[in-house]
């Protein structure tokens, strides 16, 4: 299965089947107030008038290609998120795990709301994914750090690949042996990890994308070949990227028609069925030129 939808996932959730998928993973908004936007350019060799130059003395053009976003902001988050969670829920496997991805803003609050829902004894982990990168203000701590909270829906009863995990180094590999520090140790709930970088091969230009790592861990842990990624906040797809490289399938659906085309454009070797809207990619923005 491997499918990316256009549409509300209000409307698309009681449409999916019941108990498909081995994982629920969601990025939803994080109600900043702000409107999320990542502005692109595109970069095409010129004669020497070109407005920026690079090695050798050539030339470029540079134009501003047009970004997604969308407003950031809603008068009470917990009543647009909770119904969608509600309604994802029947789509878990008995033994599946539900991720929902947040910041410090509403993370507290949906905490709470969903151990309502779920009952707190299947909550499993509160991760904490940190990075260290951006501006740094000077009148309080920056914020660099997001919140996963996993919940199991058998708290009995789970998948979880203690082997599969990727392993990271030790911090003082001087004090555990060479053979410890050639084999690294497994994560804690604290995951370091930088965010997409901005002139990597992994970025797509849509805001808020996040870094295929963490989605790696997440899926090769948490299913097995052949099970099935659910994420109703799809953005870029950087879920059905995780599963589709780990022999999962996936389904995404998101409301924005940007976000399906770029998933779809990402995820063309794949071969997804797209649904509600053409399969078409939009032209991607040319890498800019090393300066």
């Amino acid at each position: 299965m491997r499918k990316i939808i256009l549409g509300d996932n209000a409307a698309v959730l009681p449409t999916l089947p019941a108990r498909f998928a081995r994982v629920v993973y969601i990025d939803p908004p994080f109600n900043t107030g702000k409107v999320q936007r990542r502005d692109r350019i595109r970069v095409t060799a010129a004669d020497a008038d070109g407005v920026r130059g690079g090695f050798g003395g050539r030339r470029y053009d540079v134009r501003k290609v047009k970004s997604s976003s969308y407003a950031d902001t809603f008068e009470d988050f917990e009543t647009f998120l909770m119904p969608r969670v509600e309604a994802g829920l029947r789509c878990l496997t008995a033994d599946g795990s539900l991720f929902v991805h947040l910041d410090c803003r509403e993370v507290h609050y949906i905490k709470v709301a969903l151990d309502r829902v779920l009952g707190r004894g299947r909550f499993k982990n509160e991760i904490i994914w940190a990075y260290d990168y951006g501006g740094r203000p000077k009148n309080r701590w920056p914020s660099k750090h997001d919140t996963i909270l996993w919940y199991a829906a058998d708290p009995d009863d789970y998948v979880f690949n203690f082997d599969a995990m990727d392993r990271i180094p030790y911090m003082a590999p001087g004090l555990v042996g060479a053979e410890k520090a050639e084999r690294g140790k497994t994560p804690t709930d604290v995951w370091w990890h930088t965010i997409v970088p901005t002139g990597g091969r992994e970025k797509t230009g849509y805001p808020t994308q996040k870094p295929l790592g963490i989605l790696n861990r997440i899926v090769k842990v948490h299913s097995r070949p052949g099970d099935v990624v659910l994420d109703f906040f799809a953005g870029s797809g950087t879920a059905g990227e995780a599963a589709a490289r780990h022999d999962r399938g996936f389904v995404l659906v998101d409301n924005d028609e940007e976000a399906v085309r770029i998933a779809a454009a990402r995820l063309a070797s794949f071969q997804p069925e797209c649904v509600g809207f053409s399969i078409e990619p939009p032209a991607r923005a040319t890498r800019a030129a090393p300066f």
